[in-house]
Order: C-alpha cells, then sequence, then structure tokens
C-alpha cells in the first residue's frame, strides 16, 4: 500500500488563546483529488500553512510526501505547487518576467511547458503585473503553482476571478495531471466545482473534521427529500416509524419526508399500495455542507 502524500496526526494550532485547527487526523493518497470544505475560520488556510511549513503547529505533527513538515520544510517547497488564497505578486514585473523568475528559483522550468499553459488559460504574459484584473492575475498564480510539473499541488481557492469557460479549462489541466500521478489539494467555497473535480472531501468544522468520505458516499448517507405520489391515501404512521424518516406527512395521496442514509425500507413500504410517481431530487455536496454547518453539534 502507498504511503499518503499528506499525512497528520493530532495537528493542532492554536493563536493565543483563538483556535486554528485541533486534534486534525488526516490523510490524502496519491493520485487524489482531494476537496476541503468549510466556512471562513473554519481552518482551511490554516491547515495549509502548517501542511507547508508557513506556520508552526501548538502541537502533533504533519507528513508531506514522506517527509517531516517542519524538519523537511524546504524540501517539501521544492516538490509542491502552491497558490495562496490571498496572492500576492510582483507588481512592477511582466507576467513572463514573474515565472521566469519564479522558475530560476526552481533551478529552471521547462518554458515551453510555461507557454503553453499561458495560452490555455489566455493568460498575455506581456502585460505588467499591477495592470491585470483580479482573474488574470488568478491565471498567472496557477501557472506559477504548474509550471515545474509538481507531485503535489496545494490550491487556497483557485478559481476565484475566473469566468466559467477559464474554470472548465482549468479542471481539464488537473484532471490531465492527475492522470500523469500528480496529487491535489483544494480548498474551496466552490462547491459545484469541488463536486465536479474532487475523489474525496474533507469538511472541517470550527477546527476538527466532521466528515471525510468520497463524494458519492457522503450523498447516500445525506439527508434527502422524497415525494411518492399514490393512488388511494395510506396509512401515515407506517411512514413515521420506519428507520431514517423524518418529517413525514400526507396530503392529497401524497407523501413528503426527509430520509437519512438508505431508502430501501421506505420504498419496499410503499410498494405494498400502487404508486403513480416517485419523486427524489439528486442531493448535492452544498445540500450536505449546509446540513453539516445548520445540524449544530448533532450534524
Amino acid at each position: 500500500m502507498q504511503e499518503p502524500v499528506i499525512r497528520t496526526e493530532a495537528l493542532t494550532k492554536y493563536y493565543g488563546r483563538q483556535r486554528g485547527v485541533e486534534d486534525l487526523d488526516l490523510e490524502v493518497k496519491r493520485g487524489e483529488v482531494f476537496g476541503y470544505l468549510g466556512p471562513n475560520g473554519a481552518g482551511k488556510t490554516t491547515t495549509i500553512r502548517l501542511l507547508l511549513d508557513l506556520i508552526r503547529p501548538t502541537r502533533g505533527r504533519a507528513e508531506v510526501l514522506g517527509m517531516d513538515a517542519h524538519a523537511q520544510g524546504v524540501a517539501i517547497r521544492e516538490r509542491v505547487g502552491y497558490l495562496p488564497g490571498e496572492l500576492s505578486l510582483y507588481d512592477k514585473m511582466t507576467g513572463s518576467e514573474l515565472l521566469q523568475y519564479l522558475g530560476n528559483l526552481r533551478g529552471g522550468v521547462d518554458r515551453g511547458y510555461v507557454a503553453s499553459l499561458a495560452e490555455r488559460l489566455e493568460c498575455d504574459l506581456r502585460q505588467r503585473i499591477k495592470t491585470l484584473s483580479r482573474g488574470n492575475k488568478q491565471k498567472l498564480g496557477i501557472i506559477q503553482a504548474f509550471i515545474h510539473r509538481p507531485e503535489l499541488v496545494v490550491l487556497d481557492e483557485p478559481t476565484g476571478g475566473l469566468d466559467p469557460l477559464m474554470q472548465h479549462e482549468f479542471h481539464r489541466m488537473v484532471r490531465e495531471l492527475v492522470a500523469e500521478g500528480t496529487t491535489f489539494f483544494i480548498s474551496s467555497h466552490n462547491l459545484p466545482e469541488v463536486e465536479r473535480i474532487c475523489d474525496r472531501v474533507g469538511i472541517v468544522r470550527e477546527g476538527s473534521l466532521v466528515a471525510v468520505d468520497e463524494i458519492e458516499s457522503l450523498k447516500a448517507k445525506a439527508l434527502r427529500k422524497l415525494e411518492i405520489h399514490f393512488a388511494s391515501p395510506v396509512p401515515l404512521t407506517l411512514f413515521q416509524e420506519l428507520p431514517g424518516v423524518r418529517d413525514a406527512r400526507l396530503e392529497n395521496n401524497t407523501l413528503s419526508c426527509s430520509v437519512v442514509g438508505s431508502m430501501d425500507a421506505v420504498i419496499k413500504t410503499a410498494a405494498r399500495f400502487e404508486v403513480l410517481n416517485v419523486v427524489s431530487p439528486e442531493v448535492s455536496l452544498e445540500e450536505i455542507f449546509i446540513e453539516y454547518y445548520q445540524g449544530g453539534s448533532d450534524a
């Protein structure tokens, strides 16, 4: 079994009395796209900075690419591409000058590959950075994270400011690099995007992980809405007593309810009667996320 690309054990960071993350146990597999979700202040950026040894933990430890994040931080950063959430660039440089400078710091990069990334993202490298829009600065940030073909790419809100076409191209670039064995760790508020490109997600709340799973598995466990239209009245109590059923009500021969987990018992009970129609909208990652955060400590 391959060693995970990222592993944390009881990773904790406090800023004085303020909590950053607490007792974080997390593993990210090689070659996967891992989405890291949570609202502002949940601890997402703190986690990333700890992984890259940009800040030091209060306690616990982290390993990245099999190396200790603190003791071997420089060696780790040589093999990682990173796009921070708050991107700061040298305004007086052109895009080309910036990428050449960063490439030289890494011992040189393939200029043809850099040019191809810029072409795909429609990024004009001749312009001075101070003249660029937010979206074009973000393109430069993505390019600099990719230019050395890193083993691991850590991205904090990668598509902020990008139009839908550029978001689509970015997703293609991610899939291509994954096919080559690159691992991605993506922190994002763009839930449809995470649902589209990520293999697994971790949901962090108030500095602690509340869920880590494949997206489809999370959906299978999530609260889902269900409507069953019957040809004639049915006894409501039959459905109210079923495991996982919440808020069941009956109106005009239509049963409405919410179901947590498997719907097998509901479907089998409904099959005892004449069913005209069943409506169950597919749950989205956004609905799962909201459920974890609105559900309080019992989510």
